[in-house]
This record gives structure tokens, C-alpha cells and sequence, in this order.
């Protein structure tokens, strides 16, 4: 499979034009915007394996998430460059608002929290299955495979990056946390569910118009 081909029998459109010129322009487009994808999983990895962890869950968790949210509103801001999608710039939009909030509000609290501390069994227990799913997830987003459309790799590189989310945020509620932070991970657990939901359906619509117009 070359980069810039659509997958025999993925069941997903190629929006790649077939005028020469126009075809230039959007695989430079697609290569600008894997490019920037790269650096910003790069950087999310580095910032969340070398976040400094303590004897607080509460603190561990939001030092590690924070960088994961930043990630997700990097990657948002490079589909927008790019997408003419109205569903999906909806999406990235959303995305930005509502971690860009979460950063705020973890931000604010993580002083007091931190000072809640668990004991080591509850902390070993924890960051162990921390640390699969976050390598879970990076290997998942590292490997996504790049689609002709730029719409469609964005999807397949955030949904496991908001199942990540989420399953961090159920890890950390198994345990002893921060009243305050609570609310927060709820709050992840809620919008990027429905996240996931959303860019599903995208993803089966795309695969659903290509079918007809291969029948047609």
C-alpha cells in the first residue's frame, strides 16, 4: 500500500482529485498534515512517559492526562488547516473547547490534589494498567494506517486516542482520588464517548457512500 492510495477494498472513499495539478496539492496537503501529526504524538508520548510522578494518584493522573489533552487539541487545530468537513470540523472544534477546559480545570485543582497521597500497593496496582493502555493506545495511533483522505486518517488516529482517555479516566476512579477531580473524569469519560460515537458513524457514512457509488 503506498500513502497516498486508497486501501483495495477498505470501503472508504479516496477524495484524491485526478486533475494533475489539483492531485499535487492534496498530497501535499496530506503531507503536511501527517507530518504535524507526527510531532504532536511525539511530543504527547515524551510528555506523558516522562511526567513526574508522585505518591498521588489524583496527581499522577493529571500530570499524564494534561499533555494527552493538549495532544488532542494540536491534532484538532491540524485537521481544521485541512478539512472541509462540516460534521467533522464540528467535531474538532468541540474537541479543542472542551479539553482546553479540562486543562484549566485540572490545572486549578492539582495543588490541593496532589497533596492526597494513596499507598503503595493502590499506586503500583494503578500505574501498571496505566502504562498498558497508554502504550495500548500510542501503539494504536503510531500504526493507524493513513487513508487517501485526511478526514478519514484523523478519525482513525483519535478514536484510539479517546479510548485511551477513557480508560484512564475508569482506571483512576477505581481508587482513592481528589473529590474534586471526579467531576472532571466523568466529564472526559462522557464527551469523548460520544466522540467516539460520532466520528464511528462518519466513518461507516464514508464507507457506506463508497459502496453505492462502487454498485453504481
Amino acid at each position: 500500500m503506498t500513502l497516498f492510495s486508497c486501501e483495495t477494498g477498505s470501503g472508504y472513499p479516496c477524495p484524491v482529485p485526478q486533475d494533475l495539478a489539483e492531485k499535487e496539492a492534496y498530497l501535499s496537503d496530506l503531507n503536511q498534515y501527517l507530518s504535524a501529526f507526527r510531532l504532536i504524538l511525539r511530543d504527547m508520548i515524551l510528555n506523558m512517559t516522562k511526567a513526574q510522578l508522585n505518591e498521588s494518584i489524583s496527581h499522577n493522573f493529571m500530570v499524564q492526562m494534561i499533555p494527552h489533552h493538549q495532544a488532542a487539541i494540536e491534532m484538532s487545530e491540524n485537521l481544521l488547516r485541512f478539512s472541509k468537513n462540516t460534521a467533522l470540523r464540528a467535531i474538532a472544534s468541540s474537541i479543542i473547547t472542551e479539553q482546553t477546559e479540562s486543562i484549566a480545570n485540572m490545572q486549578r485543582i492539582l495543588p490541593a490534589c496532589s497533596d492526597l497521597t494513596n499507598q503503595p500497593g493502590e499506586l503500583c496496582l494503578y500505574q501498571a494498567l496505566a502504562n498498558r493502555i497508554m502504550e495500548n493506545m500510542f501503539q494504536r495511533m503510531s500504526y493507524a494506517p493513513a487513508a487517501g483522505s485526511i478526514d478519514v486518517t484523523f478519525m482513525r488516529e483519535m478514536i484510539p486516542h479517546h479510548e485511551g482517555a477513557v480508560s484512564l479516566s475508569e482506571n483512576a476512579l477505581r481508587y482513592d482520588i481528589c473529590s474534586d477531580l471526579v467531576p472532571i473524569l466523568n466529564a472526559i469519560i462522557v464527551s469523548q464517548q460520544r466522540g467516539i460515537r460520532q466520528m464511528q458513524r462518519l466513518l461507516q457514512e464514508a464507507a457506506s457512500a463508497s459502496a453505492r457509488s462502487s454498485a453504481g
